[in-house]
């Protein structure tokens, strides 16, 4: 489900168009441009349905279809109209040039690779282009084209091989960084474009979990890695990439926050740099950490509940059918929908999400709601 031809951000920053004269519908008559502008400024403050019906009022008025088109999709896939972001997508599809196919000179997340062929009976190349978060949620597809095709062969970064050679059907697994040949095939795709290929609907999103496993042994290692106790087990993961500012993160004064909530056992499973930024926090675990998915997916398998923001962590537990409650900023990505508490993605996972922009607080205080909930017996002491 990767951005159709004008690039849909995963997330939509806010933004506004001068033009759009303060963003007050009344003020703008019939001009297409500022109808769109005031569109995306509605969209960003994720009145979702109001930037929709803005921009089929602009649509009626003459306005080139695609000139909104990443706007219509975004809403349509947060309101869970699959089908309309299809066929955004597929106009598309139909006026981008052969040359603008998987072209070298683009970062890797904004290449469109699928011209259109069929999958089915098809040699299939599929290339894994966007993040670890967006490997692990749609990987969930690979068994699918598996089925149809007449040949498999993924092409990932060497991190997410290990978990992606449990998924059953692949018949190659090449690494995306060596950049060199690939298993012959006919018909090449990026992963976050197989839904649109398969048509996948709300109702019909390969959900069954898990699609992803970790041995007893590599859990059983990670385990021994936790003191005894009764007290319930939390995985923790509070940084997710700054590409987007980083305001899918928890700041450094909500950890201290989460520290001082009794009778919890945390865990950690942050990878990378901001490891740095929880120096004090009082994890229960010991030894060396890694930034092995294999071990990551090991550790979630072993607590009883995984707290994790927008990221990696929050993934692969839901594709590893664990507890997760994954904390979402206001404007939250297009995947985890509008309003919603749960995830058609993830059967395990429960969203909390911000009530305002930058509102970590409200956040916060909601988990201060859930856990005695979630951990009643526990907490009865």
């Amino acid at each position: 489900m990767a951005a159709p031809a004008f690039q849909v951000p995963r997330v939509l920053l806010p933004w506004v168009d001068e033009r759009a004269g303060g963003g007050d519908v009344r003020d703008v008559g019939d001009d297409p441009e500022r109808l769109m502008a005031i569109a995306g400024r509605r969209l960003a403050e994720r009145r979702v349905r109001e930037s929709l019906a803005l921009n089929e009022r602009a649509l009626a008025l003459g306005a080139d279809p695609l000139a909104n088109g990443g706007e219509v999709w975004m809403a349509a896939m947060l309101l869970g109209d699959f089908e309309r972001a299809w066929a955004v997508s597929d106009a598309v599809l139909a006026r981008r040039a052969p040359s603008e196919f998987d072209r070298p000179d683009r970062p890797y997340h904004q290449r469109a690779v699928w011209d259109g062929r069929p999958i089915d009976g098809g040699r299939v190349l599929v290339r894994c282009y966007h993040g670890l978060g967006d490997i692990v949620q749609f990987a969930r597809y690979l068994p699918l084209v598996a089925h149809c095709a007449r040949g498999l062969a993924v092409q990932a970064p060497r991190a997410m091989h290990g978990l992606l050679g449990t998924v059953a059907g692949i018949d190659a697994l090449v690494a995306l960084e060596d950049g060199g040949a690939v298993p012959p095939h006919n018909v090449s795709i990026e992963l976050m474009e197989l839904p649109h290929a398969l048509r996948t609907h709300l109702d019909s999103i390969p959900a069954a979990v898990p699609y992803l496993s970790i041995g007893k042994d590599r859990v059983a290692a990670q385990a021994a890695r936790l003191a005894p106790g009764d007290r319930p087990r939390v995985g923790l993961a509070w940084a997710a990439g700054s590409w987007d500012g980083g305001h899918r993160s928890l700041p450094p004064e909500q950890l201290r926050t989460l520290a001082s909530i009794p009778g919890i056992d945390w865990v950690c499973l942050q990878r990378g740099p901001a490891l740095a930024d929880a120096a004090d926090f009082p994890f229960m675990d010991a030894g060396p950490r890694t930034d092995d998915l294999m071990d990551t997916a090991a550790m979630i398998r072993a607590v009883d509940l995984v707290l994790s923001v927008d990221t990696v962590v929050a993934h692969l537990a839901g594709a590893l059918g664990a507890p997760v409650w994954t904390l979402l900023p206001f404007a939250a990505d297009w995947r985890w929908m509008h309003g919603r508490c749960d995830s058609p993605w993830y059967p395990s996972m429960r969203l909390v999400r911000q009530a305002a922009p930058a509102d970590w607080d409200s956040s916060i205080r909601a988990l201060l709601r859930m856990f005695p909930s979630k951990f009643h017996k526990m907490f009865r002491n």
